[in-house]
């Protein structure tokens, strides 16, 4: 393997990008934010309606870094062993033998988290937040790179457990694929007429890669001053008066890491408040708790980030 550099990032990051361009049309933005989030170490809560293409996004991701894909559909009934495995007595060995679950791949999928039961949903965020899982008093490594992109449907909520702020925290980042244009929807139409794209895609990277970049990312330098923008961004969250439970420090954390890997997808090896401010919207909105108040004037978390942007100012005090 030939030595890596913050170039090697940002050409890593336009092939990639490219691979997956050939299934998922369009969304190019939300493709490096996710791209962020696998460079940063953390997960992707996708959050949108169904049929927009979260589930080939997360196969080709996984075919372009040579990585196994795995997708677990969350029911009420699912239980935690049915995410990390099991151990099964073997009568010829005269011992039990684990059989991994799921989650022992390095881009997973949990389908629509919400409709899986809290104690479910913690086991999922337990292997998230340790990189490991624990069956039966025995301890089993999760491989690096591991990425978990938890999906979830804003229109229905029947039936659903709503993730609590507690477990929404431990998320990376959240994003949004929305619907695509009336020209990426024809381009779709045309890609898809006689095969899917995505048996084509093969892999650009090798997981031995990613995991070396995974370590570059947090070697981009941080000035004293862009950190100082950062901490005041997520203070200036827990002080808004529409807000009843602003960002925590690990939002503080998320957002540096994601900026880190942000400038080094663009060959930099330093931040820019650029670089915080194009990250800030994925990374803080979710963490946001509104008061009931303003939820029902219609104020999104989306909508208070954007205000804290404007009103934050680089290197001074926030303007009132």
């Amino acid at each position: 393997m030939t030595e890596l550099t913050i170039n090697s990032i940002a050409e890593f990051g336009q092939t990639v990008a490219d691979n997956i361009g050939r299934v998922i049309v369009g969304k190019r933005r939300e493709v490096y934010l996710i791209l962020t989030a696998l460079l940063s170490g953390g997960h992707v809560l996708l959050e949108d309606v169904p049929g927009v293409g979260k589930t080939m996004l997360a196969r080709a991701l996984a075919k372009s870094i040579g990585g196994r894909f795995s997708r677990i559909q969350c029911t009420p009934d699912l239980l935690p062993s049915d995410i990390t495995g099991v151990s099964v007595f073997n009568q010829k060995q005269g011992d039990f033998v684990f059989h991994p679950g799921p989650i022992m791949a390095q881009v997973v999928l949990a389908d629509e988290i919400n409709r899986a039961t809290p104690r479910t949903q913690s086991s999922l965020l337990e292997a998230m937040g340790e990189m490991q899982v624990t069956v039966d008093g025995v301890t089993y490594p999760l491989a690096a790179p591991f990425l978990v992109i938890a999906t979830q449907n804003p229109i229905e909520y029947e039936g659903t457990f709503p993730l609590p702020e507690a477990q929404l925290d431990r998320f990376f980042m959240r994003i949004h694929l929305g619907y695509p244009s009336v020209s990426e929807e024809k381009a779709i139409l045309q890609r898809l007429q006689v095969e899917h794209p995505i048996e084509d895609i093969s892999a650009c990277t090798s997981l031995d890669e990613v995991a070396v970049m995974q370590r570059l990312v947090c070697d981009v330098f941080v000035e004293e001053s862009v950190r100082d923008y950062i901490v005041r961004l997520t203070h200036a969250s827990r002080s808004h008066p529409q807000v009843q439970l602003g960002a925590s420090p690990r939002g503080s954390l998320a957002l540096m890491r994601a900026s880190q890997a942000s400038a080094a997808l663009q060959g930099r090896d330093y931040v820019i408040p650029d670089d915080v401010k194009g990250s800030a919207m994925s990374v803080l909105a979710h963490r946001l708790l509104l008061r009931p108040e303003s939820v029902m004037r219609g104020v999104t978390a989306e909508a208070i980030v954007g205000e804290l942007l404007e009103r934050v100012a680089v290197g001074a005090e926030p303007r009132s």
